[in-house]
């Protein structure tokens, strides 16, 4: 057992506080004062005047899919050998010695959702892994978590140059017929019943969309640009799916609009990354204003890297960016913490610093929104990850 001890704990669910947090067995045991009096046989690390957070995550990336200073020999997020490539699996292309992976634990990062690029309308499936040490099994929090679809200029660019599409018609129609042959597919499935003779031929391209169909596993929709953005959403209402809207760019331009559409469909948004140039059309309207505005209008967001387009360690950096152009700080932590955890479906393991929960913790030097703040000491599983007390 572990006693974090008189620290400035921000638990994000419930009232910041100064105290102790009690770990054991991988999870938050209990929170108070003077727990060392109770738990008299277990270690205690002083954190005084310090700031405790949980775990930081980031909800889109690509750790370990493009490794860091590996060049095109470490570059595994895409694969465009066809538009819809479901069945691909982001555990068998991520490196989990990828350097970065260590970096976000050394500052806070606790649980990246990591897994292929924008270049194929259907990329393949998403995995959240936890930042520590280990192979890519030992780091699993849960997988499959997503299947990662795009919209817009990403496959439009790849695609055109294999000359196989060239407008956003054609990249909303691949979709479409992807999940229509799996809803078809699906049907065959159950009419056939116990009869194997009766069952279609196994197609692993449509096994790996069955789960999106039946509303099991959410597509995580790359879109920028507003009528992109439209699009996914038209999709998703049609096919009755469970989904995400990742970038999401321009959605702080009709705000309210917006809300309803999550509010209608039970879905949530990923926002980011802010803090980079506008190296294409999508983004020219990209704006640091974008989470406040968001928040103004009620609708709840994470922030994201989409490292290595920013490292996965300046997470903090982007939250603390949207609070300088007028977000409160209990959102942008949110934002990086438990919203992040649930829109991406992981919000009952962690998140948050409540009892029960993982002991996935974050120790810092002074809050973690002051660009100067070091992360002296972080707990994955209840487990010292880093340590610079």
């Amino acid at each position: 057992m572990l006693i974090l001890k008189n620290g400035n704990v921000l638990p994000v669910r419930g009232k910041k506080f100064k105290g102790d947090i009690a770990v054991d067995g991988g999870k938050i045991v209990a929170l108070g004062k003077e727990l060392e009096k109770k738990y008299k046989k277990a270690e205690v690390i002083d954190v005084s005047g310090m700031t405790v957070t949980p775990g930081i995550i980031d909800a889109h990336c690509h750790v370990g899919m493009w490794e860091d200073g590996m060049g095109s020999e470490g570059s595994d997020g895409n694969d465009p050998y066809s538009p819809i490539t479901p069945e691909l699996r982001s555990i068998d292309g991520i490196n989990p010695h990828d350097r970065c992976f260590r970096e976000a634990c050394d500052n806070g990062v606790t649980t990246v959702v990591t897994g292929p690029g924008s270049a194929n309308v259907i990329g393949g499936q998403f995995v959240a892994l936890k930042t520590l040490k280990g192979d890519i099994d030992d780091m699993i929090l849960k997988f499959p978590l997503a299947m990662k679809a795009a919209m817009g200029e990403n496959p439009k660019r790849v695609f055109s140059g294999h000359k196989t599409f060239y407008t956003r018609m054609a990249v909303a129609a691949q979709l479409r017929k992807a999940l229509s042959d799996a809803v078809d597919y699906d049907k065959k499935i159950k009419a056939a019943g116990d009869d194997e003779s009766k069952l279609p031929k196994k197609d692993h391209s449509l096994e790996a969309l069955l789960p999106v169909i039946r509303r099991e596993l959410p597509l995580k929709i790359h879109a920028h640009r507003s009528d992109d953005i439209m699009t996914a959403i038209r999709i998703a209402r049609e096919f009755n799916i469970r989904f995400t809207l990742d970038h999401c760019t321009e959605g702080y331009m009709f705000a309210a609009d917006l809300k309803k559409y999550l509010d209608e469909l039970g879905a949530g948004i990923i926002i980011g990354p802010h803090l980079s140039n506008r190296s294409k059309i999508e983004l020219r309207n990209n704006s640091f204003e974008a989470p406040c505005i968001l928040k103004a209008n009620g609708v709840k967001f994470a922030i994201m890297t989409d490292h290595p387009v920013i490292p996965v360690q300046y997470l903090p950096v982007c939250a603390a960016l949207a609070v300088r152009e007028g977000l409160d700080e209990i959102t942008a932590l949110e934002a990086i913490t438990i919203n992040a955890a649930e829109i991406v479906g992981i919000g009952d393991r962690v998140g948050s610093i409540e009892v029960g929960k993982d002991a996935d913790i974050a120790v810092f030097s002074a809050h973690p929104f002051d660009y100067r703040a070091k992360c002296m000491l972080t707990l994955i599983n209840g487990k010292i990850e880093h340590n610079t007390l």
